[in-house]
């Protein structure tokens, strides 16, 4: 009813003003949604592992931390038995970590998480006994990792 009286380039002129403040309210969340949820300074990293993962029993290798520049972050485990095993990673802060799992030197995987608090996993194949090296890095940094190495069931 407010438009019936009023010409095609007036109401044209408030859907074009209208569109705008949409656009605009969506840039503001969207930069909301990207700002890290947590300090990642002061973040208590053992605390928030606790929330992060979910609890498990078997767990082969396991850490958690603070990327505080783009230096990897390189946990090595050895004695690591052939088989299958689940890899759960999770981070806060923004941006995104990547996980790489080597054995013996020889890249079997990598996976990449959001730093948004979600889980990921991926499955690992570990075809013979050795040292398993997981290495930890983002371009994103600061943020705060976790994951853990499990027997797949």
């Amino acid at each position: 009813m407010f438009f019936r009286n009023t010409s095609p380039l007036r109401a044209r002129a408030v859907r074009q003003r209208a569109l705008g403040a949409a656009a605009g309210a969506a840039v503001v969340l969207a930069a909301a949604a990207c700002s890290p949820a947590v300090s990642i300074e002061s973040a208590d990293v053992p605390a928030w592992k606790a929330t992060a993962l979910p609890p498990s029993s078997g767990i082969v290798v396991e850490e958690a931390g603070k990327i505080l520049n783009r230096d990897p972050i390189v946990k090595t485990a050895t004695g690591i038995r052939p088989g299958t095993y689940v890899l759960t990673i999770t981070c806060d802060g923004g941006g995104k970590a990547f996980f790489d799992v080597s054995l013996d030197g020889t890249r079997l995987s990598e996976a990449g998480a959001a730093c948004n608090g979600s889980r990921e996993t991926a499955r690992i194949k570990v075809p013979a006994a050795g040292t398993l090296q997981i290495s930890t890095s983002s371009v994103d940094a600061p943020l705060i990792y976790a994951y853990q190495l499990v027997p797949a069931a």
